[in-house]
């Protein structure tokens, strides 16, 4: 018997019936322009928020949207979020065969499963994966703008960059493989304040600086992982979207940060003499 993690927020953070949210997330890919052409190969890595969708799904779209010329060839998605529910040490595995949205299921990659069993910093745990949203709320995105593709969830609580950074390693595969890194910026911040704290976070980000803090992004761990990452495979970073709570569906008195960033192989060019 499979054994199945069933959604947590439905109805909460997104549209808990299916063609409600079919459509409103279709919508949001919609509204976002991706960028194609020789420049903008297919994306490696994603950086989404993953507030409720009618705060942060906008700027989750313009991310999503980047992965149509490889909506075929993804067939693994490597998804990292950060305990908001369970306190925990290393990166938790769900301990399970499926996650379920109202879309439908998604099957474990259970060779990605297996590829992580030698390294210690990873656990299983259902419960920190139970409540978890951070996770949850990526996975109607990916049910949309991808065919057919198996997940490998991610709950990252006390790591540092270095041990996140060798899990996406045992994890990085070829073109076949996205990494989706799940967090939002500063968290309750007036409007302004805000502002420029995000602002300097994400051009840490574009830096490949992996030193960011829990105040600047509350995935900080998972996200300096793919930072120092993203050095070592000299990934190039590109900011898609910034704003906050205050732009889209809150007051302006305490929000939340939100960007989309996409990671794409850097582009060699090589010249021929004659």
């Amino acid at each position: 018997m499979d054994t199945v993690r069933p959604p947590a927020v439905a109805g909460a953070f997104y549209p808990g019936q299916a063609s409600v949210l079919g459509h409103d997330v279709t919508t949001m890919l919609a509204q976002a322009r991706p960028r194609v052409g020789p420049g903008h190969p297919t994306p490696k890595a994603l950086i989404v928020p993953h507030a409720g969708y009618l705060y942060s799904g906008a700027t989750a779209g313009l991310a999503y949207a980047q992965l149509a010329s490889g909506r075929a060839s993804i067939r693994r998605v490597v998804l990292l979020g950060p305990a908001h529910r369970a306190p925990l040490r290393g990166l938790a595995l769900p301990g399970v065969d499926a996650f379920a949205t109202p879309l439908g299921r998604i099957e474990i990659d259970q060779d990605a499963v297996a590829a992580l069993a030698p390294l210690p910093q990873v656990v299983v745990s259902r419960a920190a994966h139970a409540l978890e949203h951070s996770l949850e709320v990526q996975l109607p995105f990916l049910q949309t703008a991808l065919d057919d593709f198996k997940l490998l969830p991610l709950v990252v609580g006390d790591a540092t960059p270095a041990q996140v950074a060798e899990v996406l390693e045992a994890l990085w595969g070829g073109a076949e493989s996205l990494i989706v890194i799940s967090s939002d910026l500063s968290h309750f911040l007036p409007y302004d304040t805000a502002q420029a704290v995000d602002r300097d976070t994400v051009q840490n980000m574009i830096r490949l600086n992996s030193s960011l803090t829990h105040h600047q992004a509350c995935g900080a761990a998972p996200v300096n992982g793919l930072l120092q990452a993203a050095r070592q495979h000299h990934l190039q970073p590109e900011l898609l979207g910034l704003c906050n709570s205050g732009d889209t569906a809150g007051d302006k008195n305490r929000v939340v940060g939100y960007a989309a960033l996409a990671f794409r192989q850097e582009l060699v060019d090589v010249e021929l003499s004659h």
